[in-house]
Order: C-alpha cells, then structure tokens, then sequence
C-alpha cells in the first residue's frame, strides 16, 4: 500500500448521508486515503455505495476490523484497504488471499514483528499517543525495514515529531478535518483544515 500522501483519515460515526461530501472534499484537498471504520452505522453501505465513485489514485478503506467475520463484510462491501487495531493472523491471510491492502494493528515489539512477518502492508502503532514518538524511533531500531503508522493521540501539533522518529504515515480523525467543520457540516472549512494538515505533513517529512 503505497501512500504518496502520509496520512489515512479516519471517519468513525459519520452520518451516512454525510460521507460523499467529506470524501469528496477530503480527495479534492489532497487526501489519497480514507477509511470508515466498522462501528460506524452502515458503514458498509457508506463503501458499497461511494466506491464506484473514488478518483483514480485515492483509496476507501475500512477500519476497525477486529476478527474474520468483519474483515469478510469490509471485502464484500468493496474496501480498498483495511486496517485493524490488533493483530489476527486469520484477518491478515483472508486480507492476503483477497488481494487487499491491511494496516495492522500492534504495540509491543513481539506484535510489530508479528504483523510485519504475517504480511501486513504497514502496521499499525496504536494507540500511539500512550508511549510517543520516541516510541516509534525505539521500535524502528531493530525494525528499520517494517513502515509503522502512528495511530492514537497524533495532531497538527506533534505530527512533526512522528514523522522526524521515522513513521512513514500517520491516521488521524477530528485533528485532519476539524471537530467543528465535521459538527457543522462546513465542507469549505473541512477542505480547508484537510489541506493544511496535509501541507503540514510534506513540511515534516522534507
């Protein structure tokens, strides 16, 4: 899974009748890649009926898979992507044999490895925020060749320091569009915040 853009958004709870703008907006202001996470309300409904429609080059995913039965849905439903916040071996080979891109979840060094060697696309540190970003330099020592996302706690503020310990991408929620844009329904505002971030991330990474 080959993220030009370092950032995969996370919608959780979004209306359903709400997610084609956000996308649309999101895409337009330089996001490459969103997911809707699994306990959101219809949320394979939100991917079966948006995916027909993703520019070339952008990617819908889903997030928030937690065993096989909702890895199989995600699929049904058309996600490009998936990502889990644990690590199921059964999750990673169905996600394998689909032919579809997953970011797995993990923590501890065993977990990170595990994944890695398993045949995560990119794992998943999460959640992040309780160790930062000098968590993800310590893992990154014996690890050097594993892309870690740092999920959990990252914002417009300590994104930088993510990116300087060697995350390749970050995901990220209410801190990439906005609480009061997403509460407001404000697509202007939203497209606004979701391009700052971004500008913000080729900043951090150059």
């Amino acid at each position: 899974m080959d993220l030009e853009t370092p950032v995969i958004g996370i919608l959780r709870g979004v209306e359903a009748s709400l997610f084609k703008d956000i996308m649309d907006a999101s895409f337009a202001s330089g996001l490459q890649a969103i997911e809707v996470t699994m306990n959101t309300v219809g949320a394979p409904e939100i991917i079966s009926g948006c995916r027909t429609q993703v520019p070339p080059g952008k990617l819908l995913g889903m997030g928030t898979i937690r065993n096989l039965a909702e890895a199989k849905i995600a699929v049904e439903a058309g996600a490009m992507f998936m990502v889990s916040p644990n690590l199921d071996l059964a999750v990673i080979e169905y996600a394998r044999q689909q032919g579809v891109p997953i970011v797995v979840g993990a923590l501890t060094p065993t977990e990170v490895y595990a994944a890695h060697a398993a045949g995560a696309a990119m794992v998943k540190v999460f959640p992040c925020g309780v160790l930062g970003p000098v968590y993800i330099r310590e893992l990154l020592g014996p690890f050097d060749q594993i892309p870690l996302v740092a999920v959990g706690g990252v914002n417009f503020d300590n994104l930088d320091q993510y990116f300087k310990a060697g995350a390749v991408a970050v995901g990220v929620s209410s801190s990439l569009f906005g609480k009061e844009a997403l509460r407001q329904k404000n697509m202007v505002e939203l497209a606004a915040n979701v391009k700052k971030f971004i500008g913000h991330c080729h900043e951090a990474r150059a």
